[in-house]
């Protein structure tokens, strides 16, 4: 009888063995040689007999991506549905008949279940020798709903982006993107060319774009914090080395200027200042000068440290985030560009203020902020906070981690103070918060056309102990300065965010 059992049991498990290795075998190595056969109509068909996995907002009750339940030809298939529409449209992207975008791509493994995790195989398994539906993961995510909503409410339809992050864990708070658009719409017919014709206040008003991570812009001033990084880091300046400002700097022979006063429209001039002070009043000739000390290698090599020349880190897929640096313009478009010798072909007095040929996303400037708050150390940005299989265990759980060290305690200590006077009594004041520090810089970045900008803003806050990081940018503003249009933006996530 003992026998018999044993055999009984070797048996089950080598039945079980192979099955697992059949199914491995099908959904792994096989898989790509399937979809490679565009011409195979069953698995076309296939994708909707999986009941993709929920995506969840942070709070357990906003879902941002559903089912809907659909008989065809006497099949059970399941096909997307939006709940929030154009919330966090590009973050969470979409999965049609034609095509998939966003987390619904780069996730896609654990939202259909093929993830090759355990629990999945063997659930996958079950469900389709049993003739059952397959469902995929759940994936809740670390964005917060409801300043999700607001972001995109002070955003008010103009183009731009609101990204907030918890600076010690790197978790994205909030990803906004302006102009949006409703995926649900995709299945409707003309619903692409419908989301194509979308109108908003600036050149491209492109809603697939996620400006959050993909979109470009010159950062204007928010780039001071880098400046003033590799200033203090390397130990060029102190935050009481002192300036002469007579309204603009010298470079090349040419008078760089500072940005016009917002009320009267002339350039400002501060006279005797120190580096601190720069910073506080957003002095341009300050940090030009500082700019030609230190020259364009060492600001670059700074860049790099908070993240710049480098797609940065995030779930969704790689080619819908972009690297900040320096662009120019070749044959082929507007390209990523590493100067072979920076202190020659960069100018490194426009490049000190973020201007020059650098671009850079809001993720990448609000990393910058988030840098400093931290200490000094570059939180790893991640949006997934967990994924959940059907059975309601933990198939992944996201831990914190640092991508290094970008500068020294003290360095982001000092910055730290700077970005505080930024609030308190500079071009950033509008972000002040009753009862609450906080830490700021302005951006007002030129753009192709006179008086026209792009905003940024900057912050983090409680200033001594900081929990929340917040970027802001609005283009192509007429006169809009980042202090007037973004910071104000800036505070309103700020408070909701800290519970305010």
């Amino acid at each position: 009888m003992n026998k018999q059992l044993l055999r009984l049991s070797v048996a089950s498990i080598v039945l079980l063995l192979v099955l697992v290795l059949a199914t491995t075998y099908w959904q792994t190595w096989a898989v790509a040689g399937l979809q490679d056969r565009q011409d195979n109509a069953v698995q076309a068909v296939a994708q909707f007999t999986v009941a993709r996995g929920l995506i969840e907002g942070s709070n357990g009750q906003t879902i941002f991506a559903a089912n809907r339940k659909k008989k065809v030809g006497g099949n059970t298939l399941y096909f997307r549905r939006y709940p929030q529409s154009g919330l966090a449209a590009q973050t969470i992207g979409y999965s049609t008949t034609g095509s998939t975008a966003g987390l619904e791509r780069s996730l896609g493994d654990f939202l259909t279940g093929s993830n090759q995790n355990l629990s999945n195989v063997f659930q996958g398994t079950l469900d389709r020798l049993g003739g059952g539906t397959v469902h995929g993961d759940n994936v809740v995510l670390t964005l917060n709903p409801a300043a999700q909503r607001l972001a995109m409410q002070q955003l008010g339809g103009r183009c731009g982006a609101v990204v907030a992050m918890n600076p010690r864990t790197g978790a994205i708070l909030a990803m906004a993107s302006s102009p949006t658009y409703d995926p649900n719409l995709l299945e409707k017919p003309n619903g692409y060319a419908q989301i194509l014709k979308t109108k908003a206040p600036c050149p491209y008003p492109s809603p697939f774009l996620n400006r959050a991570t993909a979109g470009l812009w010159p950062p204007g001033s928010t780039f001071k914090m880098v400046t003033a990084a590799a200033a203090l880091d390397t130990g060029t300046f102190t935050p009481d080395s002192r300036f002469k400002d007579p309204g603009y700097c010298t470079e090349y022979g040419k008078k760089v200027y500072n940005s016009s006063a917002p009320d009267s429209g002339a350039h400002e001039v501060f006279g005797n200042v120190t580096l601190a002070q720069g910073f506080q009043h957003s002095i341009n000739s300050v940090y030009c000068n500082v700019g030609i000390k230190l020259g364009a290698k060492t600001i670059l090599e700074y860049a790099k440290r908070f993240g710049f020349y480098s797609k940065l880190p995030l779930e969704t897929p790689s080619d819908e985030r972009a690297a900040s640096g320096l662009y120019r313009s070749t044959k082929h478009g507007n390209q990523l560009w590493s100067p072979g010798n920076p202190d020659t072909e960069v100018d490194v007095g426009r490049l000190a203020f973020g201007q020059e040929r650098m671009l850079a996303s809001p993720l990448q400037m609000l990393l910058v902020g988030a840098t400093i708050a931290n200490g000094g150390v570059v939180p790893r940005p991640y949006i997934v906070q967990r994924v959940v299989g059907s059975d309601g265990s933990i198939i992944s759980q996201t831990q914190p981690q640092m991508l290094g060290r970008a500068i020294k305690p003290e360095t982001a200590a000092e910055l730290n103070q700077f970005m505080q006077l930024v609030v308190k009594g500079g071009t950033g004041t509008a972000a002040q918060i009753p009862g609450v520090t906080v830490a700021g810089k302005t951006g007002t970045a030129e753009t192709a056309a006179n008086h026209v900008y792009d905003a940024w803003f900057v912050c983090f806050a409680p200033a001594e102990n900081p929990r929340v990081a917040v970027a802001v940018v609005v283009e192509n503003q007429p006169n809009g300065f980042g202090g007037a249009v973004a910071a104000p933006i800036a505070k309103v996530v700020l408070q909701k965010l800290l519970g305010g």
